[in-house]
């Protein structure tokens, strides 16, 4: 036992020892030791894991210069601000599996949107963020601006307008952590977010143009001369909760610079976890086995890589409070 851990961590070393428990332990280890190598760390957001409130310890994760960069889905970059403006709002439906349809049409009418147990309410989380970040969308557009969509969310926290309107310490908000530090992020496929279905219907309209918000090419630009530039020495690790595009879209591109780009002894991915519930068996990328990404230029022969196949609100923060040393 590693006597600088605390509680939990001890814990879980002498509790978690097999199966998934023991992958668990694992991975959390290999985090550790490619950081204390020198390495830099990558985390992938999938599914709703800024509602299920994962920023109460990410957000100590970037303060402590363990997340190095985040890639994340446009739905996980904007509610996790949605819960700092709206929380006392949110409604919780712990028999959510006894919903009828009419119950669900019933919270569509009084303007809940339901994530399994959670429903975020639309005028409290939706609309209050919209009323200021369409303003900094149409100031950026007025100075002939063009920025990213986190860049903008940013300019949204850092402003300082939605302070008075915080409903949780704002230490857990981890949006406003990586803002505080400017921390590196891409959003593939943002268009798919709340704000950015907003965001199109002001395209539509005439009130905007596309333009003003970098595209995911340029997402994908940005992130292979930043890959080029760390992969170096230790490199970085991947650590990714849940699949889809969040994982994919990060991952791929150190493939892009070898292969594509035909970079020379471009550094492969040095330490992967994946926290997964998926069936590989169904063709599913989000639960191929680490060795598929070998064959894709992802991962190499020799890269510490962890399965964790489970439910990633539970096993995500208990490696955050092992790397966390809690």
């Amino acid at each position: 036992m590693e006597n600088n851990k605390g509680a939990v961590s001890q814990f879980v070393e002498r509790n978690f020892l097999h199966f998934n428990a023991a992958s668990l332990v694992d991975a959390a280890k290999g985090y550790e030791a490619h950081l204390t190598a020198g390495g830099k760390m990558l985390v992938s957001l999938a599914g709703a894991m800024s509602t299920a409130e994962l920023g109460i310890l990410l957000a100590e994760m970037i303060r402590q210069g363990k997340v190095d960069i985040i890639s994340c889905t446009g739905a996980n970059l904007e509610e996790d601000i949605m819960n700092l403006v709206a929380h006392s709002h949110y409604k919780r439906i712990p028999n959510y599996r006894d919903l009828t349809p009419q119950d669900e049409l019933d919270l569509l009418n009084n303007k809940y949107n339901r994530v399994t147990d959670t429903c975020i309410p639309e005028e409290e989380a939706f609309r209050k963020i919209q009323h200021h970040i369409e303003k900094i969308w149409k100031d950026a557009e007025a100075n002939g601006e063009r920025h990213f969509p986190h860049e903008y969310m940013y300019k949204l926290l850092l402003s300082g307008v939605l302070e008075e309107d915080y409903e949780i310490d704002p230490k857990n908000s981890w949006m406003l952590a990586a803002a505080e530090r400017n921390l590196p992020i891409v959003v593939p496929g943002w268009e798919d977010s709340t704000m950015g279905n907003i965001f199109a219907s002001y395209v539509i309209k005439g009130q905007l143009q596309a333009s003003t918000m970098k595209s995911g090419i340029e997402y994908m630009v940005w992130l292979a001369e930043y890959y080029e530039k760390n992969a170096v020495g230790t490199g970085i690790g991947f650590f990714q909760i849940g699949g889809g595009i969040a994982g994919d879209f990060a991952m791929c591109v150190a493939p892009m610079l070898e292969q594509d780009l035909e970079k020379e002894n471009t550094l492969k991915w040095r330490y992967y976890c994946q926290i997964t519930d998926s069936t590989t068996s169904f063709g599913s990328y989000s639960g191929c086995i680490p060795n598929e990404k070998i064959t894709w230029g992802k991962l190499d022969v020799d890269t510490p890589s962890f399965v964790i196949e489970s439910d990633a609100t539970i096993v995500a923060p208990l490696i955050f409070a092992w790397v966390l040393g809690q």
